[in-house]
């Protein structure tokens, strides 16, 4: 190929990106709202445009005067991006569950199925089947086949390198939790991503949740153990084995002691607030059996004012509020999202932490907020790194070839 050759191919490439960006995202269009946004002249849109509906991306609607849009001169041709053209799938391979969704090239959701695991009996092979018949059911279930995946993404909890594989642990965790998921799943989709599970957390807040707009923040999910998702100048970040945001060191930093997540904390504080009988005689909480009690119903008595159980949010707020100094200290986020289920009943946590936020940080001290995501996020997060996965690939992918490539090949 001559140099002019490769330049003008690689132009037709941008062109192409450019026009399919502007589809993706858009309702019906025409050829001269493309032209408003991308900068293209007439011809290369038009051109471009007739690329993408032959390739199966775009569809061509009825024309402007025929839905009543357009009445004098020649009829406007309009445009649509075809979501239905392909799906993704987004999986959450958590230890105690498997769940697999199923979605179009927006991240509609199109079907889903769940399986739970039993931890004590996982094995890297039966982890590897699990999450297969997982995703045959939720592709049943969606009424579409292997066939039709552009992309697929699986969350983990342990570290995920930039190839897709974990890490080796000291007792085998890491390995069990992403048995190669990146070769089980090679020839089920042309495009596979592996990643951790906090990290796509981060994923699915900057996308649809409490970090939308916000290029430094912290997704932390903050259920068992705490895992966070490191989103620093508008990017996440992996690390040299994919283990930024792993975070095993609060073992050694004073007020926080541990991994351990907000809902052991609270069960832990609550029960040591009961035997220790300090707690206000008038507060429900002094009244429950400490071997009964779960961090729901601890957060749903502090909510509602108990004395006792506030005071459990304080204390427990009061490691929160180390660990987000912590984090903005080390990566000067704006923002540290408290992500996953226990997101829902945080309030008396979070405003707690607040609070306590040490005030003689060098940096401004991140807000700390809850997600709105729920216990769902991992896997709205892997749905919507599928969908970027198949944005960026879109063109290369066979399914979306130029009918003169399909007939070449």
């Amino acid at each position: 190929m001559t140099d002019a050759m490769s330049a003008a191919a690689s132009l037709r490439r941008r062109s192409l990106e450019t026009v399919l960006a502007h589809a993706w995202d858009a309702d019906a269009f025409t050829a001269s709202d493309v032209m408003a946004t991308v900068g293209l002249t007439r011809s290369t849109t038009i051109d471009v445009l007739d690329e993408l509906v032959a390739r199966g991306l775009l569809a061509e609607m009825p024309n402007a005067r025929t839905v009543g849009e357009y009445s004098k001169g020649r009829p406007a041709r309009r445009f649509a991006f075809r979501p239905e053209a392909a799906v993704v799938v987004g999986v959450d391979a958590g230890r105690g569950h498997l769940t697999a969704t199923v979605a179009d090239l927006r991240g509609r959701t199109l079907g889903s199925s769940r399986l739970a695991v039993d931890p004590e009996q996982d094995s890297p092979a039966r982890r590897r089947r699990a999450a297969e018949a997982t995703v045959a059911a939720a592709l049943t279930r969606a009424h579409r086949d292997r066939s039709d995946i552009a992309a697929l993404c699986v969350g983990v909890p342990a570290p995920v390198d930039r190839s897709g594989r974990s890490p080796v642990h000291h007792d085998g965790f890491w390995e069990r939790m992403n048995p190669g998921f990146i070769d089980t799943f090679a020839d089920w989709a042309p495009v596979v991503r592996v990643e951790n599970d906090a990290s796509l957390a981060a994923v699915a807040e900057q996308a649809r949740g409490a970090a939308v707009g916000v290029e430094d923040f912290i997704a932390l999910l903050a259920g068992e153990r705490f895992g966070a998702g490191i989103w620093v100048d508008g990017r996440l970040l992996r690390g040299a084995h994919g283990g930024a945001g792993e975070t095993v060191a609060f073992d050694r930093v004073t007020g926080v002691g541990s991994a351990e997540g907000l809902a052991p904390r609270c069960v832990d504080a609550a029960r040591a607030a009961i035997a220790s009988g300090r707690l206000p005689a008038a507060s429900a909480l002094a009244a429950m059996d400490p071997a009964t009690l779960d961090a729901k119903t601890v957060l749903d008595l502090a909510d509602r004012g108990d004395e006792g159980a506030l005071e459990v949010a304080r204390e427990v707020g009061g490691a929160l509020s180390v660990v987000a100094a912590t984090f903005g200290s080390l990566f000067d986020v704006r923002t540290v999202v408290v992500s996953g289920a226990i997101a829902a009943g945080a309030a008396p946590i979070i405003a707690a932490a607040r609070a306590a936020l040490p005030r003689a940080l060098d940096l401004p001290a991140p807000d700390i907020v809850a997600s709105p995501l729920g216990a769902d996020i991992v896997s709205i997060g892997a749905v919507a790194a599928a969908v970027d996965a198949a944005r960026a690939s879109a063109l290369d992918l066979a399914a979306f070839a130029h009918p003169e490539e399909r007939a070449r090949a």
